[in-house]
C-alpha cells in the first residue's frame, strides 16, 4: 500500500474546486502544498498550506515546487475553463490546458512522482447518446473546452499504459455549492455558472439572469443538469488517490449524482431558501446545449465508494446562498 502520505502538490489550489479539496486533505492530516498563477484563483482561499505562485505553461515553475516539497501525489485543476472564450481563444485554451499538463507530466517523471489525480469534465463527451452517461459511451467533445480536456486523459492513458503514472481521471458534471460555514466557494469573474448568477439576481446584484431556452423535450422545457456538491466531489478526490497508492494504475469515472435538476427548479429552491425571486430574462437557445446531462455513477460508486451526501439540491443551495451573503455583505 505503500508508505503514508505527507504532502500533496495541488495545482490550481487557489481556484474553486482546488481549495474545497485543500480543505479536505488538510483534514487527513496531510500538508496541500498549493501551485497557482493567480489568474484566476484567490490568495485567500489558500489557508491550509504553503502557496507557490507559478504558471504551468512554465515547467521550469513546476519542476521547482515539486523538487522543493517532493510530494507523494498531485492533483491537478489548473484550466481555462469558460467554453465560450475556448471558442474566442483556442490557443489559449490548448496551451494552459494540454500544454500545461505535459508540462506537468515531464516534470512529474524528471522528479519521481507517480500518482495524479486529474480534473476532468462531462464535456469530453460531446451530445450524449444516453442518458444517464456511463464512462463506456463514446467520446465526441463539442467545445474546445472538451477536447482539451480530452487530449489530456488520451495522453494520461498513454503514459499509464507503460507505467509513466498512475493516474485517477475524473469525470465531473455539474460542480456547486460550497464550505457549510461560508468560508470559501465560488468566485469566478466573470461568472458564469447558473447557481450564483441566479442568487445575484435573486439578491438584487447585477443584471438579470439569462434563462437560455424554455422550450427543450423536458418536464418543464428548460435544461436539465446534474449538479454535484464540491465537497462530495472533494471527497472523490481524496478516494481515487487512495485508490491508485493501493495500486490501480488507471481509473476513469464520473463524479454526479445520476438525477437531474431543471433550470426552472433551481430558480424555485431559490425562491423556497431564500425568500427572494431570481428575476430572469428568456433569451435563445445556446448552441450545443443538451437537454439533459446526467451522470450513470455505478462505477465511482462500486470503486471508489462515492456517495455525494451533500448533493441534494437545497443544501447545494443553502450552502452556496450562505458563502455568497457572507461574500456580498448581505
Amino acid at each position: 500500500m505503500g508508505r503514508e502520505m505527507k504532502r500533496i502538490l495541488v495545482v490550481g489550489g487557489a481556484g474553486y474546486i482546488g481549495s474545497h479539496v485543500c480543505r479536505m486533505i488538510a483534514a487527513r492530516g496531510i500538508e496541500p502544498i498549493v501551485f497557482d498563477n493567480l489568474s484566476s484563483g484567490h490568495r485567500h482561499a489558500v489557508k491550509w498550506g504553503p502557496l507557490e505562485v507559478g504558471d504551468i505553461r512554465v515547467q521550469g515553475d513546476i519542476e521547482r515546487v515539486l523538487a522543493r516539497y517532493k510530494p507523494d501525489a498531485v492533483m491537478h485543476f489548473a484550466a481555462c475553463i469558460e467554453v465560450g472564450e475556448g471558442e474566442r481563444s483556442p490557443l489559449r485554451f490548448w496551451t494552459n490546458n494540454t500544454g500545461g499538463a505535459l508540462n506537468l507530466l515531464n516534470a512529474m517523471a524528471t522528479t519521481g512522482v507517480e500518482n495524479l489525480v486529474f480534473s476532468s469534465t462531462c464535456a469530453v463527451y460531446g451530445q450524449p447518446e444516453f442518458v444517464p452517461i456511463s464512462e463506456r459511451q463514446a467520446c465526441h467533445p463539442l467545445s474546445v473546452y472538451g477536447r482539451s480536456k480530452r487530449a489530456v486523459e488520451q495522453i494520461l492513458s498513454d503514459v499509464a499504459n507503460v507505467g509513466g503514472v498512475r493516474c485517477a481521471i475524473l469525470r465531473y458534471f455539474n460542480a456547486a455549492g460550497a464550505s457549510p460555514d461560508g468560508d470559501i466557494g465560488e468566485e469566478h469573474d466573470p461568472e458564469t455558472h447558473l447557481i450564483p448568477n441566479a442568487l445575484k439576481a435573486a439578491a438584487g446584484i447585477g443584471p438579470k439572469m439569462k434563462l437560455f431556452g424554455t422550450d427543450y423535450p423536458t418536464r418543464d422545457g428548460t435544461c436539465i443538469r446534474d449538479y454535484v456538491h464540491v465537497l462530495d466531489l472533494a471527497d472523490a478526490h481524496l478516494a481515487a488517490l487512495d485508490m491508485l497508492k493501493m495500486g490501480e494504475r488507471k481509473i476513469v469515472a464520473n463524479l454526479g449524482t445520476g438525477d437531474g435538476v431543471s433550470v426552472l427548479e433551481i430558480l424555485g429552491a431559490i425562491e423556497r431558501i431564500t425568500g427572494l425571486t431570481p428575476k430572469y430574462e428568456v433569451c435563445e437557445r445556446r448552441p450545443g446545449d443538451a437537454p439533459v446531462l446526467s451522470a450513470d455513477t455505478a462505477y465511482a460508486e462500486e470503486l471508489l465508494g462515492f456517495n455525494p451526501v451533500r448533493s441534494d439540491i437545497d443544501t447545494i443551495i443553502e450552502d452556496a446562498w450562505r458563502f455568497h451573503r457572507r461574500q456580498w455583505g448581505i
